[in-house]
């Protein structure tokens, strides 16, 4: 016996397009399967979206506002939910049409039963798709945990701190401490999600290692003022495309370069920029670029679904990774 997964986020859009696709779908299905004359399948489909489309969408604002209530529930209770909303959407929808309450004659039985109906082809998809993403999401993970800061970083860090521990050997020390703390954290096992706050704490700890190793070279603006600190993101979403900038802007540049920042809430979305110089091939740092990049696009769609973006390129000599994900406050 298949055991349902939790009901999912319905303020997710991707989510309430798959609902929708669902539910059409199997409309479409009931449409074929029912009508016996070519001539007339017009006019079935159009009384057929006329039945279907005001109940799906009362259903889905309804499920909308009650998303919250749903992290509250058990599997079951959550669907069992999901099914008295969708039934009570199918009767609203009824009466809405002419069907009179006190009419024993009029009980939509079968508007009724295709509710539940939907109800439960949404359980077991969304159950399904849960179960085949388990994989997908462990790899995500195993993915982040490869995505660990490249072995030139320590040792370059660690000649860094060599070389000022005689002329400022507390300076190494607090060097060698946030080294510590750094790789602590990178190497401890990752939760689902994190906050923004702290994925910026360990970025900011890091480019200051950074900072230690090329000195005046490297020149970070963080604008973080509008940044929600409780955003849950995944772990190690941001800190590898600021090694990225660093190795790949900042390295290869015979003067200073400049890293920028930008952390910001737009609404209901969170926005975050990363600039650095672009010095020589674009080819070739699209290409040093990519698997960072296909990473923390995956952990975004398996997380966020179709409401997170990430686009990347080069302009006018600089490179910028733009992403954007649903805010999502921490519990």
């Amino acid at each position: 016996m298949l055991r349902p997964a939790r009901a999912p986020d319905w303020r997710n859009l991707g989510v309430m397009l798959r609902t929708g696709l669902l539910v059409n779908g199997l409309a479409l299905i009931a449409l074929f399967a029912r009508n016996r004359n070519w001539e007339a399948l017009p006019l079935d489909a159009a009384e057929l979206s006329a039945r279907v489309e005001p109940v799906l969408i009362l259903s889905l604002a309804v499920l909308y506002l009650l998303a919250p209530f749903f992290a509250r529930l058990s599997a079951r209770s959550g669907w069992s939910l999901v099914a008295l909303i969708a039934l009570c959407g199918a009767l609203a929808g009824k009466a809405l049409s002419g069907w009179e309450l006190h009419e024993v004659r009029g009980w939509p039985l079968r508007e009724g039963l295709w509710a539940l109906l939907a109800a439960f082809a949404a359980m077991v998809y969304f159950t399904v798709q849960e179960r085949a993403l388990g994989p997908a999401i462990a790899q995500a993970r195993l993915m982040a945990l490869s995505a660990r800061i490249r072995p030139h970083f320590l040792f370059n860090s660690l000649n860094a701190v060599l070389g000022i521990m005689r002329d400022d050997p507390r300076r190494a020390e607090r060097a060698l401490e946030e080294l510590a703390d750094l790789f602590r954290v990178l190497m401890r096992e990752n939760r689902d999600l994190v906050t923004l706050g702290d994925e910026l704490a360990l970025c900011r700890q890091y480019m200051a290692l950074e900072a230690l190793r090329l000195g005046e070279r490297l020149r970070v603006r963080w604008d973080t003022d509008g940044c929600p600190p409780d955003a849950r993101v995944p772990p190690l979403m941001l800190q590898p495309l600021l090694e990225n900038a660093v190795y790949h802007g900042i390295e290869p540049l015979d003067g200073a370069g400049e890293v920028s920042v930008s952390v910001r809430r737009a609404g209901r979305e969170v926005v975050v920029d990363i600039d650095n110089p672009a010095p020589g091939d674009a080819v070739t740092h699209n290409s040093g670029n990519r698997m960072a990049l296909d990473n923390i696009r995956e952990r975004l769609m398996l997380f966020f679904d179709l409401e997170a973006q990430l686009e990347a390129g080069e302009r006018d000599g600089h490179y910028r990774v733009h992403i954007r994900f649903p805010y999502r406050a921490s519990a």
